[in-house]
């Protein structure tokens, strides 16, 4: 394109003219468009009427003599070493020009006519070509006023499907895209001119790994919150996660390396689905669990326990949401008894208590249990004493009997 001395966009157009066959009409219309309009002002539109008057050597139609592009000046040919051909006419500045070949592939303006004076841009503008501006279902839009809101066609040419065959592409198959509104996978058969699309059919049954595709597409677009997160899938997934945060041998369970490894552990839990509430069925906890292999399943259960057993008998669940202070928030009455911190992974990780009030209210938080019988237990003694008179509060918390009730059993 570079050695062509032309406007890349009509340097593009020569060069794929020549691979079909059309270079001789190209060069035609790289002249026509390089240059002023050999109509001058008419309020004929049609690119069709310029390649005639151009190889009739202007004996056809208004306008100053014109010679075939083969006859021109050296300066004028397409392909000269100039940039004549390419180059915007003087004077009209924003005046665009596309690739005129109504017969080629890849032409980049193709537009569908929405009624008889407008036609819709790729770029989703408004065109409007004059009266005698193509009577056809399609044109292909060559030059543009890009003055306003609604642009002015001021060459154009009728263009068939059929004359674009080897632009065309089609899915025989069908093709399964994300409907955002309805929440849901659509199957729809598209034929497409580059971006333009030609003609579109609602299938009534879909490929099912295309629509398996869809889905995951739809879940990396809007986020893992479209999963049905139970307190166990969470819980199992922060244990994990707690897990690769302190050992490493486990698998990352961020969101950027779920929505990246969707089709490993996900998508064979999908088939089939097709919707936000068919997702809804997903039994996460075993999806999850399958990134384990049978060893680290073990593991966790030995180093990550979901729920720890306190000195009461209540077995009360380990919050992990926080993979450095996973935490135990209990009531203080029923760790009377207990002299050390609950650890966990195999003894290398205290737990982060929140002791609660018997309103389940925090009143401290500590991880050296030890050191809050001995300093801390007291004050808060007297403090919660007066408020829950009817609780047990013994003076020494190490020899008492713990309890899950106002008082325990006597």
């Amino acid at each position: 394109m570079a050695a062509l001395g032309l406007h890349p966009r009509l340097a593009h157009m020569l060069l794929r003219a020549k691979e079909l066959g059309l270079g001789g009409l190209a060069c035609d219309l790289a002249a026509l468009l390089g240059e002023r309009d050999v109509l001058g002002a008419a309020d004929d539109a049609d690119l069709r009427s310029r390649v005639e008057l151009l190889r009739s050597g202007g004996r056809q139609g208004r306008g100053p003599m014109m010679r075939p592009c083969s006859g021109l000046p050296r300066r004028r040919r397409c392909g000269a070493a100039s940039s004549a051909c390419g180059r915007r006419r003087r004077g009209q500045p924003g005046i665009e020009r596309g690739l005129p070949g109504a017969r080629l592939s890849g032409a980049d303006r193709p537009e569908p006519r929405r009624g008889p004076l407008s036609a819709q841009q790729r770029p989703r503008r408004r065109a409007a070509p004059p009266a005698a501006a193509l009577n056809a279902a399609y044109i292909v839009a060559a030059e543009l006023d890009d003055q306003g809101a609604e642009s002015r066609i001021r060459l154009a040419a009728p263009w068939r499907k059929k004359n674009c065959a080897a632009g065309r592409r089609g899915d025989p198959h069908g093709g399964a895209s994300r409907g955002t509104g309805a929440g849901a996978v659509r199957g729809r058969r598209r034929e497409l001119l580059g971006a333009l699309l030609l003609k579109e059919t609602v299938l009534a049954e879909l490929n099912p790994e295309r629509q398996l595709q869809a889905l995951l597409e739809g879940i990396r677009l809007e986020g893992l919150g479209l999963l049905p997160w139970s307190k166990a899938a969470r819980q199992l997934r922060e244990r994990i996660g707690f897990l690769h945060r302190h050992r490493g041998d486990f698998p990352n369970v961020s969101d950027e390396a779920l929505l990246g490894s969707l089709e490993e552990w996900l998508a064979p839990h999908l088939y089939g689905m097709k919707s936000r509430g068919d997702l809804q069925r997903v039994p996460l906890f075993e999806a999850l669990e399958s990134l384990l292999p049978w060893p680290q399943r073990q593991q966790l259960g030995e180093f990550v326990p979901t729920h720890v057993t306190v000195p009461s008998g209540s077995r009360i669940p380990v919050d992990y949401s926080n993979p450095d202070a996973p935490a135990l928030a209990v009531r203080l009455q029923e760790l009377f008894g207990l002299r050390e911190t609950p650890r966990i992974a195999g003894g290398k990780v205290g737990l982060v208590l929140h002791l609660l009030s018997p309103a389940q209210r925090p009143v401290q938080v500590t991880k050296d249990l030890a050191s809050f019988w001995r300093e801390g237990y007291f004050e808060v003694k007297k403090d919660l004493k007066g408020r829950y008179p009817k609780h047990y509060w013994p003076d020494d918390p190490l020899e008492a009997v713990p309890t899950s009730r106002v008082r325990p059993r006597t």
